[in-house]
């Protein structure tokens, strides 16, 4: 808390003031991150663009996003890559509002006839939950060690989602 304190330019008894300790401290940054998170990406569905383009910088943004959270944010970055209970902890708060924006940019695709899915609610939620593992490899830019050009994940990604990997015709 001493350090907390110094480093806010305020007192450890201003600091006791709005904070019981330092995990609500914690809690009130990854609160803050993931409102940013959040707002920048509810921003995406108002975009004039295909939503094709909106469903790739929906997850672009995203993982830019937790990208710089994390960065930003040593106590973060340390409990991201170290505790497992933190990270479920820090997407708790996202998780369910960005498969609602996912939600929003599938439904607007199977209205435009562009995307067919069966079940958006389900398939965004899986989406989200597919993407926060990538996540980590993300954030620690480590696709070339596990073979991926990182240039090019942005086109594996998009071939991946928009086209899939069955060469059946679908009826």
């Amino acid at each position: 808390m001493n350090d907390i304190a110094a480093a806010s330019d305020k007192g450890r008894r201003t600091i006791y003031t709005y904070f019981r300790n330092k995990r609500d401290i914690y809690n009130a940054v990854v609160k803050t991150e993931s409102d940013k998170i959040v707002e920048k990406l509810t921003q995406i569905l108002d975009k004039p663009e295909p939503v094709e383009q909106k469903l790739m910088d929906f997850i672009f943004v995203r993982f830019e996003c937790y990208k710089e959270a994390v960065l930003r944010n040593g106590s973060l970055r340390a409990g991201f890559f170290m505790d497992i209970r933190k990270v479920d902890r820090a997407r708790r708060n996202t998780t369910a509002q960005e498969a609602g924006i996912l939600r929003q940019i599938l439904n607007e695709g199977v209205a435009q006839g562009v995307f067919k899915i069966k079940h958006v609610e389900q398939t965004a939620m899986v989406m989200i939950l597919s993407l926060q593992g990538l996540d980590v490899p993300y954030i620690r830019d480590n696709f070339a060690e596990l073979g991926i050009e990182r240039l090019k994940l942005r086109e594996y990604l998009k071939d991946f989602i928009l086209n899939g990997i069955s060469n059946k015709q679908q009826q």
